[in-house]
């Protein structure tokens, strides 16, 4: 299957790529996965990119288009892939199109994660993130510590990470609201769009994904 994942942020598109992608035998492509690789790797396009981000802009659509092509025609996406975080706007959307039309591809479905606006900012204001160690994270009300303030894993102490703030969050909403949103209906337009509720237990989600998919496809 082809499958492009959308939603909100907060909406848990990557834990849920990476389960979905798991089931589903195909690649977890993800924006953020992309320009790491890239960049690392010194390719052309990994240079372009963190040239506008060391500049503190952000990277063109046509660069992140670049990347998106050059990793779905990989042959472990042969057989399909799942994109987590592309298309992220109109001109995107058009372009994975486009791609698609020159290869004699087909999108199969796109995975509309729906979560309450509200939710979204309880989710991401409520993380704390451990100084000592960013991968160690709590929530205040869903993952909460042993000891308020106090990472489990090494004693260190608890934040706040200025991303996810609010005031951030509330502002990050409204960039997908005015530039991600529009895609859904792109590609409703298109008989595509499958959308599920992203609340519950992870498992819940990823069976629910599971079964719309599966329904799509039938």
């Amino acid at each position: 299957m082809r499958i492009v994942l959308v939603g909100p942020p907060g909406a848990g598109k990557g834990t849920q790529a990476a389960y979905l992608a798991e089931k589903l035998s195909i690649p977890h492509i993800s924006t953020g996965d992309l320009f790491r690789a890239n960049i690392s790797q010194g390719t052309p396009l990994g240079k372009q990119a963190q040239e506008y981000m060391r500049a503190g802009q952000l990277v063109p659509d046509e660069v992140t288009i670049g990347m998106a092509e050059d990793r779905m025609g990989h042959a472990d996406a042969a057989s399909g892939f799942l994109l987590d975080g592309f298309p992220r706007n109109l001109a995107q959307a058009e372009a994975l199109d486009g791609y698609l039309r020159d290869n004699e591809l087909t999108l199969d479905a796109v995975l509309d994660l729906e979560v309450p606006e509200a939710e979204v900012v309880k989710r991401i204001a409520g993380r704390r993130t451990c100084r000592n160690d960013s991968a160690h994270t709590f929530h205040v009300e869903y993952k909460k510590p042993k000891v308020e303030g106090v990472c489990d894993v090494c004693g260190g102490e608890l934040y706040q990470r200025e991303d996810d703030s609010e005031e951030t969050v509330r502002d990050r909403l409204e960039v997908y609201h005015s530039q991600t949103e529009p895609i859904i209906d792109y590609y409703k337009a298109q008989g595509l769009v499958v959308t599920i509720s992203a609340l519950g237990k992870v498992s819940e989600v990823t069976q629910r994904a599971m079964d719309a998919l599966a329904a799509k496809a039938a």
